[in-house]
């Protein structure tokens, strides 16, 4: 069974940074792709990173191009986002997402999930 536990979420101000983690369990996770998706209230679930098996390609949103790195670790089954120059527009809850491949896409069908954490950039 596939178990996704993200950490580091909170509250920061508009132009810091954030550090997620998600550490999996419940399969070999060097097989897989992994995926970070955000909420916003009232918003459906989107897209944000995604990095392929073994870390060597990654996809960003536009949104996101350039402020945030998504990174793995395949010894300790983790996977990253680190977020710089946050913005109030990037509030939402973030979930850790695990792809069924060695690939990764952008959308939201067909993928494991964590329980999220919550983000808030105030202005």
């Amino acid at each position: 069974q596939v178990q996704l536990v993200e950490s580091g979420g909170g509250l920061v101000q508009a132009g810091g940074s954030l550090r997620l983690s998600c550490a999996a369990s419940g399969r070999t996770f060097s097989r897989y792709a992994m995926g970070w998706f955000r909420q916003a209230p009232g918003k459906e679930r989107e897209f944000v990173a995604a990095i392929n098996w073994s870390g060597l390609s990654s996809s960003y949103a536009d949104s996101v191009k350039g402020r945030f790195t998504i990174s793995r670790d395949n010894a300790k089954s983790t996977v990253y986002l680190q977020m710089n120059s946050l913005k109030p527009e990037d509030t939402a809850v973030y979930y850790c997402a695990q792809y069924t491949g060695n690939s990764y896409y952008t959308g939201v069908r067909n993928l494991y999930w964590g329980q999220g954490t919550q983000v808030t950039v105030s202005s």
